[in-house]
């Protein structure tokens, strides 16, 4: 195996592109270029070229997760799908998430309960903080301890409701809203609650 070519500056992700002699191209990372000082025109035995190509593999499923976790709050098990998505190995992109984990870059219990605020702060009920938990697909064992405590929602349904409904006789423009609101993971008893507080009558909007 030959390194034909060489780019002397990384790419905006920090790669330095590489060309082989059988036309295989593999984006660099400076680690990788350093630890086999790799420059044009240099040869490389059949098991040097196997460690070089799994290192560049190894490195860039451990970049992507880097980037993957700056850009959003994931669990381990997201990552791993997430890396595997984007055409990483699928063995590598375990290593990867292992390597996350031993860095505290990704913990499943802190990401619960980043999660769990993130719902609060954004005024949702506690079952759509539950589907949240779920998409992000975080173990059900962390569940219990970001949901405990969940404050009562009444004031962000009020708030919510203020916002939407601008003519309280508008009935469609109402019902609406209600309908955004149970989306939002409220349940019918704490919107009938806050409709009554509101002066409005449930029984108008909701069906038995």
């Amino acid at each position: 195996m030959k390194i034909e070519s060489l780019k002397p500056s990384p790419d905006r992700l920090g790669r330095y592109w590489t060309e082989l002699d059988d036309g295989t191209r593999l984006g660099l990372y400076r680690q990788t270029v350093e630890d086999f000082g790799l420059y044009p025109g240099k040869e490389l035995s059949r098991e040097e070229g196997e460690r070089l190509l799994a290192a560049a593999g190894q490195m860039s499923a451990k970049m992507r997760a880097v980037r993957i976790v700056s850009a959003s709050n994931v669990s381990r098990r997201d990552l791993e799908d997430r890396l595997v998505r984007k055409g990483e190995d699928p063995a590598q992109a375990r290593e990867a998430v292992a390597w996350m984990e031993e860095l505290r870059l990704v913990d499943d219990r802190v990401t619960a309960e980043q999660t769990v605020r993130a719902c609060i702060a954004k005024g949702y009920g506690l079952a759509r903080a539950k589907q949240a938990l779920y998409e992000k697909r975080i173990p059900r064992e962390y569940w219990p301890e970001a949901l405990e405590g969940y404050p009562d929602q009444s004031e962000a349904i009020a708030r919510f409701l203020r916002s939407r409904v601008r003519d309280p006789e508008d009935t469609k423009q109402l019902r609406r809203a209600i309908d955004a609101l149970l989306r939002r993971g409220h349940s019918y008893g704490q919107i009938r609650q806050v409709l009554e507080t509101l002066s409005f009558n449930p029984e108008e909007y909701f069906e038995e």
